[in-house]
């Protein structure tokens, strides 16, 4: 009897649990005011909406402009002036200056600025740099939009980013990607550090925004890799990173031209099979290959077959450092080098000048 009465009261308590369950599944709509397939698939809506970049393109899109390069006919002057490229840039400051690439703007007469706002403005160039394919613009208006900018986050390979511009005039447009590789040194100058992306950057695009997944600015579109008169369709493109871009519009706005140092030498990493010909006790070093004449280290008595091992006292381990550091030394400024000439330590005394910047 007693078995009988507790097996009675086990059922009752289960029938009672599951009737709730039922009623509390049932009134969960009304309650929540989402529906039950909302509701049990709650967790993969999150994760659906974590896929969505809108909210980094509405921080980031406003403040990225068309660019219209256009020509005026010198023999025709009142002629109305002829399109002569497209491309994008980005507002970077509220006192209106811009970034964005050289090649979009070099050689045009007048430069037309349309934002996303219907707003148009014409601009002036504060100063070009064509080492790094930069330029910065200035507009005068109030309100401007402006990117979000962390220049201490720099983009990692694998990191996502969205390329904002307006290819071939289509309007703005988003397009998406990875982080590729960073340091793709070379591509059109040593000073450069490029990032590497698939996010489609096609005519136009250049000089655009490469925003990450928050919104932050972290590059300057500039380029598709092309072979031959082939489109770049190859998902190989090129973005300058914001740190150094950031740093060369500084000095634009400062002095509307970088000033780099030069010491009027060519040179390439030593080999194994240089070290063991010139006696040189490690592979450290740039070994000098050929010298500007009239240049700083002609003057300086600097021969080819050089190896040029400390710069001021820092060991020189790849021609990059060595060009970065002489592009970095302020003109007339008086370094010491240590070389290695047939196989014998000396220390030289160079007057670095000033490299000429040539536009092209």
């Amino acid at each position: 009897m007693m078995i009988k009465n507790t097996f009675i009261y086990i059922s009752k308590a289960i029938v009672f649990g599951l009737t709730m369950a039922v009623v509390i599944i049932f009134l969960m709509p009304f309650i929540t005011g989402k529906s039950l397939t909302n509701n049990l698939f709650s967790h993969s809506a999150i994760n659906s909406n974590d896929l969505s970049f809108a909210s980094a393109v509405r921080k980031a899109a406003p403040a990225v402009v068309n660019i219209y390069s256009l020509s005026i006919d010198q023999r025709k002057p009142l002629k109305p002036s002829s399109l002569q490229g497209l491309g994008s840039g980005v507002i970077m400051s509220k006192e209106g200056y811009i970034l964005t690439n050289y090649h979009v703007i070099k050689k045009a007469d007048e430069i037309v600025i349309a934002l996303q706002d219907g707003r148009e403005f014409t601009s002036e160039v504060v100063g070009s740099d064509p080492e790094t394919d930069l330029a910065v613009l200035k507009i005068e208006g109030e309100h401007l939009p402006l990117v979000p900018l962390e220049l201490e986050h720099p983009a990692r390979v694998g990191d996502v980013v969205l390329a904002i511009g307006n290819p071939y005039n289509l309007g703005q447009t988003i397009t998406q990607g990875i982080i590729s590789a960073t340091g793709r040194n070379g591509l059109s100058s040593g000073y450069l550090d490029f990032l590497q992306t698939d996010a489609a950057i096609n005519a136009g695009n250049s000089g655009g925004a490469l925003i990450d997944t928050t919104g932050q600015l972290v590059g300057i579109n500039t380029a598709a890799f092309q072979i031959g008169n082939e489109s770049g369709t190859h998902g190989i493109s090129f973005a300058i990173p914001i740190t150094l871009a950031h740093s060369i519009m500084g000095k634009l706005i400062q002095d509307g031209r970088v000033i780099r140092g030069a010491l009027g030498i060519s040179g390439e990493a030593v080999s194994p099979f240089i070290a063991q010909l010139l006696n040189i006790p490690d592979l450290t070093g740039v070994l000098i290959t050929s010298i500007e004449p009239r240049g700083p280290a002609e003057k300086a008595k600097l021969q080819k077959r050089d190896v040029i091992t400390h710069y001021e006292g820092e060991v020189v381990p790849s021609v990059a450092m060595l060009m970065d550091r002489v592009a970095e030394t302020p003109p007339n400024t008086q370094v010491n080098m240590s070389i290695i000439r047939d196989g014998k330590p000396y220390n030289v005394t160079v007057v670095i000048k000033e490299k000429p910047i040539v536009y092209n």
